[in-house]
């Protein structure tokens, strides 16, 4: 399925799939300890500690990255065109949610406003499960941006296989249409070379005949005036 310096091998693309399935798995797994942590913060004067992040829900887009490894399982072992763009369509959307992941996590980590000092030990819990995340969000990245690389590859190979796109050594629409062509232009031109053949076989048949006659006329049955030879010159 696989060539060793263009594509993956199956057994990696496997592999992908069940990392990014991990991966997704722990970020909404973060998600939710995030979210007990900070629901149970106590309203104090300096506030809670509610940081960009929590509030659009990064960890929860774990769930995309399970999605997409599950694709990349399912186009793995029945590579069809359909599977192979769903699959490049989530890797590319995951792309773009670890890249606003990141930026909305150092966006966080960047400032520390004050909290109560009630809610520090929330708030600095959390900020330590946001780099965590950090380092996690790249190796996903990583993970989908190889397996889209591969994806283009194997809708070539898909495209290949249905005839859409020609390539030497590939037999397309394309070729198939010239072979038949030239199919026919050889059978107009082998039954033109039968015809002028049985012309030119049914002329001298008539020649042949013509002169057997005029032989038979003079008097010489028609198989000796078949066998005579031609008169030899005379010096």
């Amino acid at each position: 399925m696989a060539c060793a310096n263009t594509k993956i091998s199956a057994v990696d693309s496997l592999v992908l799939g069940a990392i990014q399935i991990m991966i997704g798995i722990f970020s909404v797994f973060m998600w939710y300890f995030l979210l007990i942590l900070y629901i149970g913060q106590i309203k104090g004067v300096f506030g809670t500690y509610e940081p960009l992040t929590y509030k659009t829900g990064c960890a929860l887009w774990g769930i995309f990255f399970v999605i997409s490894g599950t694709f990349i399982i399912k186009a793995t072992k029945n590579p069809t065109r359909y599977l192979i763009v769903c699959t490049l369509i989530m890797n590319i959307f995951c792309m773009i949610s670890t890249v606003t992941a990141i930026g909305l996590t150092i966006a966080e980590l960047s400032v520390f406003n004050t909290v109560s000092y009630r809610n520090y030990g929330q708030a600095k819990l959390g900020r330590e499960v946001s780099r965590i995340l950090l380092v996690f969000y790249p190796l996903e990245f990583a993970v989908a941006l190889t397996y889209s690389i591969n994806c283009c590859l194997l809708l070539v190979e898909v495209l290949l296989a249905q005839g859409h796109v020609g390539i030497k050594g590939k037999k397309t629409f394309a070729d198939t249409n010239l072979v038949e062509k030239w199919r026919r232009l050889d059978g107009e031109v082998s039954r033109g070379t039968q015809g002028n053949s049985l012309r030119l076989f049914s002329g001298s048949a008539r020649s042949t005949g013509g002169t057997m006659l005029t032989q038979a006329g003079k008097g010489l049955p028609a198989s000796a005036a078949a066998a005579t030879p031609p008169p030899l010159p005379t010096f």
